[in-house]
């Protein structure tokens, strides 16, 4: 379903280096444990837990055992949640990574269910909705009494605009221009609603749009001038902070497992 990607596998040893999501990434350990690093301290996930990465937060992942794990994670996009709890929230936020609430949980594993199986278009409505509870019924009260709550709209067209932008040098004036709303308040509104920078968001679109061209063979030095780069350079440090992999080992990854 748009805007959610479920999967499942099995790690032993290492399994990321370092790297960055612009969505939630919401998981749990079926067997096993999984350490990671996350916001400059260690956590582990383990049978029972739920791991909860907010958007664009480095961290890693690797087997806390020789045994390996086995787990399922899905990758939700925050939109969604807004969408879910009602527009003008800051997004719920799990500080330690992990948490047992039991909320989130049942909610977990109902997504996981049948994870083979296509969901249903009502079923999955419901099963964001669940999850999004289920998040902010898991994070802390956000205390924020007293301060103006975020222009969802026009942080919304402004991602709408960056998502459509193709390559194009963007400035924080012409969202507001777009939007109408003052460029850092914009910007603080931004980050509260969708989790992540204007900037940041708009790299990860063009990260996207890398990663298709170069699934279709394109030099990597066009592709980085196409999609908004300045150079195969700027392209590959980005890629590398984002995935943990430089832009060719991922082509030769994606193309050993088809």
């Amino acid at each position: 379903m748009e805007g959610c990607e479920r999967i499942e596998a099995f790690f032993s040893g290492p399994a990321y280096q370092p790297h960055r999501h612009d969505t939630y990434a919401i998981g749990r350990t079926i067997s096993g444990v999984q350490r990671f690093q996350y916001r400059g301290e260690g956590s582990a996930g383990v049978p029972g837990t739920v791991m909860v990465l907010y958007p664009d937060e480095l961290h890693d992942g690797q087997a806390g055992t020789e045994d390996g794990f086995h787990y399922q994670m899905i990758y939700l996009d925050p939109l969604l949640v807004q969408n879910a709890l009602g527009h003008g929230h800051a997004l719920p936020f799990i500080p330690a990574g992990v948490t047992s609430n039991p909320q989130l949980l049942k909610a977990i594993d109902r997504i996981f269910a049948h994870i083979s199986e296509p969901l249903e278009t009502l079923q999955f409505d419901d099963a964001i909705y669940e999850i999004a509870a289920g998040l902010k019924a898991a994070g802390p009260p956000s205390g924020r009494r007293g301060i103006s709550l975020p222009d969802y709209h026009a942080a919304d067209k402004a991602r709408d605009y960056l998502r459509h932008s193709n390559g194009q040098v963007v400035s924080l004036e012409q969202l507001e221009t777009l939007t109408g709303q003052d460029r850092w308040k914009l910007s603080r509104d931004f980050r509260t609603v969708f989790g992540t920078s204007p900037y940041r968001y708009l790299t990860l679109r063009r990260l996207d749009h890398a990663k298709a061209r170069i699934v279709e063979g394109q030099s990597l030095v066009q592709v980085a001038l196409d999609v908004g780069f300045a150079d195969q350079a700027h392209l590959t440090r980005h890629f590398r902070n984002t995935f943990g992999m430089t832009p060719a080992q991922w082509r030769k990854m994606t193309l050993t497992q088809r």
